[in-house]
């Protein structure tokens, strides 16, 4: 018997990992997806819609899309982006065949400190946008545990990605970039995240997910060796200390996690914030 093509739902698709996760899934199943943005392509691209979380209906849409997989990536005022995963999850549970990716983030895990936080460990918040995460979590763990799988993110880098063009300018302008000297993190980049997310589609995984690197770096160490590698120019560096000994914000797989050819390490994400623009440098030579 051949398994029928999953139609996914990617909310938030205009956004930074939605435009990723919409490129690496378009070939391999029929996709949707929703931006808030103004752009023309958007709006001229039959298969994306409109969505403003505080003025419209997420079940109107999802009638509309018939999704077996929806992805939510949606951002907006928290109290919006809550009832519209409430609605989603009233629609999940009456349709069997439907699954809920939820993106997350470590920051369910910025109230602990002392050590890197995994699949298993009580997630503790501090912060409105992590106690915001972990509302969403636990409601949706409530209302349907067993269509769910919640992808909780650590730092996302890449060459195209907001933080490292924020030091890109940085550098060019010789502005300040902040750094955290005592702060011991892990990263990782949207292209391998989208890699991630279409296994766990493919393979029907639920649960919650790490999808970080499988090693940590410090905050300043990692900034500082991404400068050096895109270029001679060299940002402010203006080093904030938020406690005196060291401090983990760093999540890790390790209860629940990928094939080897799924993970990646520090390393490899700092690869991939220069390799772009070496391969462009080269075409440009020839």
């Amino acid at each position: 018997m051949i398994k029928q093509k999953d139609t996914i739902l990617i909310l938030g698709a205009s956004g930074f990992i939605g435009n990723v996760l919409y490129r690496e899934l378009n070939s391999y199943f029929e996709i949707y997806g929703t931006y808030f943005s103004e752009n023309s392509f958007y709006a001229e691209n039959q298969v994306f819609r409109r969505y403003d979380v505080g003025k419209d209906d997420v079940t109107e849409i999802l009638s509309m899309v018939q999704p077996t997989v929806i992805i939510s990536a949606i951002r907006g005022d928290f109290k919006d982006q809550f009832h519209a995963h409430k609605a989603m999850a009233k629609y999940v549970k009456t349709h069997h065949h439907c699954r809920l990716l939820y993106l997350s983030s470590l920051n369910v895990f910025d109230g602990k400190f002392e050590l890197p936080s995994y699949e298993t460990d009580k997630p503790f918040a501090e912060s409105a946008y992590g106690k915001f995460k972990l509302s969403v979590e636990k409601m949706l763990k409530e209302h349907i545990p067993a269509q769910l799988a919640i992808l909780r993110l650590p730092m996302v880098l890449g060459v195209n990605s907001p933080r490292v063009m924020q030091l890109r300018q940085a550098m060019k302008h010789q502005a300040a970039f902040e750094v955290y000297p005592n702060l011991i993190i892990s990263i990782t980049t949207a292209d391998k995240i989208a890699q991630q997310v279409h296994y766990i589609i493919n393979q029907l995984l639920d649960g919650v997910f790490h999808l970080a690197s499988t090693d940590m770096v410090h905050h300043e160490d990692l900034f500082k060796e991404i400068s050096e590698n895109l270029g001679d120019e060299t940002p402010v560096f203006q080093r904030v200390y938020q406690r005196n000994e060291d401090s983990y914000l760093a999540i890790l797989p390790k209860y629940n996690t990928l094939p080897k050819n799924y993970e990646i390490t520090v390393s490899e994400v700092i690869e991939s914030c220069t390799l772009k623009d070496e391969i462009t440098t080269l075409k440009n030579a020839l």
